[in-house]
């Protein structure tokens, strides 16, 4: 905007090197409007079946990265859970080794 400024304001410029700035001045601001993906945007807000589709996959995505993860967590926790309870440390090995017998029959006993 300041370059727009400039280039009105300069009072020994020809109206041709006047408009030849503000047409530079409108290129950026097309290319950064552009860049900003405005119309996508308004596109998908528009469209209520492509809107609900882009949701649902991103829910799914969300899901499945949740479930992933509690999985990866789960595991390593009853990792450490195990290796705690083959130190046998007094009240702490106990419990967690009733833990860790309780996950391996939930684990073993298939419910179809």
């Amino acid at each position: 905007m300041e370059q727009l400024k400039e280039c009105l304001d300069d009072k020994n410029k020809s109206d041709r090197e006047i408009i030849e700035g503000m047409h530079a001045v409108l290129q950026k601001i097309t290319l950064q409007f552009e860049r900003s993906r405005m119309l996508e945007y308004t596109e998908l807000m528009l469209s209520m079946p492509r809107l609900l589709w882009v949701n649902f996959v991103a829910g799914v995505a969300r899901g499945v990265g949740v479930v992933i993860g509690i999985t990866f967590v789960t595991v390593a926790l009853l990792y450490v859970l195990q290796w705690l309870g083959a130190l046998n440390l007094p009240l702490i090995g106990d419990f967690i080794a009733d833990i860790v017998r309780i996950v391996q029959y939930q684990l073993d006993s298939k419910m179809y």
